[in-house]
This record gives C-alpha cells, structure tokens and sequence, in this order.
C-alpha cells in the first residue's frame, strides 16, 4: 500500500528494452545501475548501488582485474543514460570506498587499508567534469599537493546538491548531529 502501482513500476528492470539493459551488462552491479537511474527518474533522493569484494588484503590484481570489469560498463552506462535522458545535472553520482590501499603489496600479493590517502569520483550535480585535486608522492604514500579531508569532501557533496553543510538535525534522545564535521567544500571541483 506504500507504492503506486507506478512507483512499483520503476523496480521492474526488465520493463527497459533489452538493448539498454546489456548497456548495463547483466551482472549484480549492473542491474543495480539500471535499477539507480529508474528510480531517479522516479524522483528516488537517495539510491546506493554497491560493489562489494574490494578488500582485497590476497591476490589483489586478479581481484581487482574481476572486480573492475564489473563496475566499469554499469558504472559508464549510468553517466551515460542519466546525462541523455537529462538527470544528470541535478544527481551527484559518487563513486568511492571507505579506505584507500597501501602502496605496497604485502607478502599475500594485496593490498592493505591505507586511511592516509584515497581517491573518488564524482560526475554530475554540478561537479566539474574533468577535474583532479590533490595528489600523492611518486611512492603513494604522502598527500603531496592539495590535500582534501573527509570532511572537505562530504561538505562538497552537500554544496553540489545545494545542501547546507552546517546544519544539524535533533536525534530523539535530544544529541545534535551535524550533516558534516567541518570541513570546506572544494571549490575546484564545483562548476
């Protein structure tokens, strides 16, 4: 009784036309892309899509090799379709991890957690297309030219969206929670 028949309309994947849905390819992530724009479309806020598998502590580049052909189609497809069909614009696509990778490999051939220095991507929601920011030392260790906070980074994810970063909502139990703990948004990746 939540959703219209309409809204329910917008999880139905396979009511795409078969071309489009092999734009997507077939796989989880895949199907999880097409299912993004969909519901964008239907005016969804919000909407995940997740890859999992890419702690890859053993036997990183064959991993990363499988993991990367999976994302790398549905995760081009989804620019791509948002952008033609208009929504592009107006929805921030991020795309990211939660830890970066040492530059090292250790003795099992991955690659460990690296809070230090990571990177993500980020298209759409008035976001500059082509843009780099910051960068680490020849080895990959050190942030070695215009260093970008967590906090940096997710007060531009709210200036993109036209968010106020500075605001803070009321938990039930009376604590304030701030949307973002400092931080300024990068002012070179806003067009």
């Amino acid at each position: 009784r939540l959703l219209s028949a309409q809204e329910r309309e917008a999880f139905d994947i396979g009511l795409e036309p078969k071309e489009v849905q092999e734009q997507y390819d077939t796989g989880r992530f895949g199907r999880g892309c097409l299912l993004a724009r969909r519901l964008v479309e239907h005016g969804v806020p919000f909407v995940e899509v997740v890859s999992n598998g890419w702690d890859t502590h053993q036997d990183n580049f064959t991993k990363v090799a499988d993991l990367a052909g999976q994302v790398d189609r549905p995760s081009a497809a989804l620019i791509r379709d948002l952008d033609q069909r208009g929504l592009l614009d107006d929805t921030l696509v991020i795309w990211m991890g939660e830890f970066g990778r040492t530059p090292k490999v250790n003795p099992r051939g991955g690659r460990d957690h690296f809070p230090r220095s990571f990177n993500a991507v980020l298209a759409g929601g008035g976001v500059a297309g082509g843009a780099i920011v910051g960068k680490t030392d020849k080895a990959g260790v050190e942030v070695a030219d215009r260093p970008v906070t967590v906090p940096d980074l997710f007060a531009t994810f709210c200036a993109s969206l036209g968010i106020d970063p500075t605001i803070e909502n009321m938990a039930p139990s009376g604590r304030p929670i701030k949307l973002v703990d400092g931080g300024e948004a990068v002012r070179e990746l806003l067009s």
